[in-house]
């Protein structure tokens, strides 16, 4: 009875086991089927269909025709002084005069520092009463000179007639000689107090420091009482009408400027001004290997500061292009610069150059004379997405 217990017991295990198998086994089959179909590859009209039944990405779209666009180059520089002149003291002495305060405006040949006079003025007095007395010494041996010229001259006449002897023509000549040499020292000596004047006319002169063009002090000028020795600046003064706009080019900008080319340039301030390039540089800067371009502009009004940044415009030949939003610029897949336009309702990316920035955007070329310009939502879409095209209202 215990045995047949134990062999109902296995059988039933046994039945138990099997059921779980089978059951296994087609779950197992079927998972089979289901990979089977699943790594099965998908035929081209299904993807097609896929495709097609993409949700298309709406974009807004601007319209863009190729326009005449000025080509130029753009230079980062400063504005810089026409002229900047530290004006110095010429000779020695105190100043007389009160100082002229930083900022102000002063005319060409105004006076700027005064020194005192001191004994420059009786140097001058004592100079010009030697040229007096010299004047005299030399008019007095010229008469002495002319007259033993005429000595000479009858000695030779006595000669010829018999009467005369060749021994009083040689002394009279040698007499003339002295003569005129004593005439030409004198000459020499009116030449020295004549250069001493000058010398003495122009240290009082000096005493008198005056503007050498029209400007602005960029200093104040010396203090009253200071002592001034020569070669001791008096002020500095700016030249800033006209003003230079400095700036420097690349080896390639360079070599498409020339003078008298129009420039502009936007300063810090906001305000725009124009004029003509001046200089270009034919010496590399050594560390930079750059090129001085220096464009002079009108400063009528004087409110064009020295040193201000600016970014200085200079026109070059005429080009053709499309003004874009910055914005609408993007990147494709291979890191290349690029648009995506709009064309029967797909996108498509178009690789472009820019020719320069601009206030409204940049210019760039590579594009078909008309072309719908992806400007929103160019970012969504890759070549050939379904797009909805929206275009953009101009203002």
């Amino acid at each position: 009875m215990r045995i047949s217990s134990i062999i109902i017991a296995i059988i039933v295990c046994a039945g138990i086991a099997g059921f779980i198998f089978r059951n296994d086994l087609n779950a197992y089959l079927n998972t089979k089927d289901v990979i089977i179909v699943e790594t099965n590859e998908i035929s081209p009209e299904i993807k097609e269909n896929k495709i097609n039944k993409q949700k298309a990405v709406s974009v807004l779209v601007q319209k863009s025709n190729e326009q005449e666009v000025t080509n130029g180059i753009l230079l980062r520089g400063q504005t810089e002084a026409f002229k900047s002149v530290q004006v110095k003291a010429e000779t020695s002495g105190s100043v007389i005069s009160q100082p002229i305060r930083k900022g102000t405006f002063v005319k060409n040949g105004e006076l700027l520092c005064e020194l005192e006079v001191g004994t420059k003025s009786d140097v001058l007095s004592e100079a010009k009463v030697a040229l007096a007395l010299s004047l005299d010494e030399l008019d007095a041996s010229i008469h002495q000179y002319e007259l033993r010229v005429q000595a000479a001259e009858r000695q030779k006449s006595l000669l010829k007639r018999g009467v005369g002897t060749e021994a009083a023509v040689e002394a009279a000549e040698l007499s003339a000689s002295s003569a005129e040499t004593q005439s030409l020292s004198k000459r020499q000596a009116v030449a020295n107090v004549e250069a001493r004047i000058n010398r003495a006319t122009t240290e009082l002169n000096n005493t008198k420091i005056i503007a050498p063009f029209d400007g602005l002090l960029e200093s104040d000028t010396a203090e009253y009482g200071d002592f001034m020795q020569t070669g001791a600046p008096c002020g500095t003064l700016l030249a800033l009408n006209p003003i230079k706009l400095i700036g420097y080019a690349t080896e390639t900008q360079v070599s498409k400027i020339d003078v008298n080319t129009t420039a502009g340039a936007r300063l810090i301030s906001g305000d725009t001004v124009s004029g003509t390039v001046s200089f270009i540089s034919r010496s590399a800067d050594p560390t930079t290997r750059t090129f001085l371009v220096e464009t002079t502009v009108p400063n009528e009004n004087y409110e064009i500061r020295e040193g201000s940044t600016a970014d200085i415009y200079i026109s070059l030949s005429g080009a053709k292009g499309h003004l874009l939003p910055q914005s609408s610029l993007t990147l494709n897949s291979s890191g290349v610069l690029g648009v995506r336009i709009a064309l029967n309702d797909k996108a498509k990316f178009i690789p472009i150059n820019i020719i320069r920035d601009a206030e409204e955007g940049v210019w760039v070329t590579g594009l078909p004379d008309t072309v719908d310009v992806i400007i929103v939502g160019q970012e969504y879409v890759t070549d050939n997405s379904n797009i909805k095209v929206s275009y953009k209202v101009s203002q």
